[in-house]
């Protein structure tokens, strides 16, 4: 009988369904509003873009998607988000290598650059996310519903440095 687990045994590309949704920490981090910020001077018509261009730089914010969960850090209308949030990308096997702005602990970030699982991923720990929060890693605590923020005057005095970081 094969004892590996599957996210060693297995690249993103093989992962069924069930293994790819697994795979996700549930730390929350990318239903965070992140924008980039560039160097430029503002263009007149804002381009979509895979990659960041230099003079650009990719920033956090601690407010949060009005559909996560301030507790359990997960989407409470998980299957609806798309339609609910136009912007909202669902993560998949075909976009992955292009998604340039999952944050550096993103379990499928990690995986597609070789550093394997973190040591707090709940995969490790029973299902658990205790380990992932005692590590700081998730949004619990830190984070500010989209509804309680005025977007539009005060963006900026929420960006955050924190979502960058990863343990090991």
């Amino acid at each position: 009988m094969n004892t590996t687990p599957f996210w060693i045994e297995k690249s993103l590309e093989e992962m069924n369904q069930q293994e790819w949704e697994a795979i996700c920490d549930g730390c929350g981090k990318c239903c965070l509003h992140s924008f980039i910020d560039s160097d430029e001077e503002e263009e007149e018509q804002f381009s979509s873009t895979d990659v960041l261009r230099e003079g650009e730089e990719l920033l956090y914010t601690d407010v949060v998607c009005q559909y996560s969960d301030a507790n359990t850090c997960a989407c409470t209308r998980y299957t609806e988000r798309q339609t609910l949030v136009p912007s909202c990308v669902q993560l998949t096997k075909d976009n992955l290598k292009d998604i340039f702005f999952m944050p550096q602990s993103c379990s499928y970030r990690r995986l597609h650059e070789g550093r394997g699982l973190a040591s707090w991923h709940p995969l490790l720990h029973n299902g658990s996310k205790q380990a992932m929060h005692d590590a700081g890693i998730s949004i619990l605590g830190k984070a500010i519903s989209e509804n309680d923020v005025d977007l539009e005057n005060d963006f900026e005095d929420h960006i955050v440095t924190w979502p960058e970081q990863d343990t090991d």
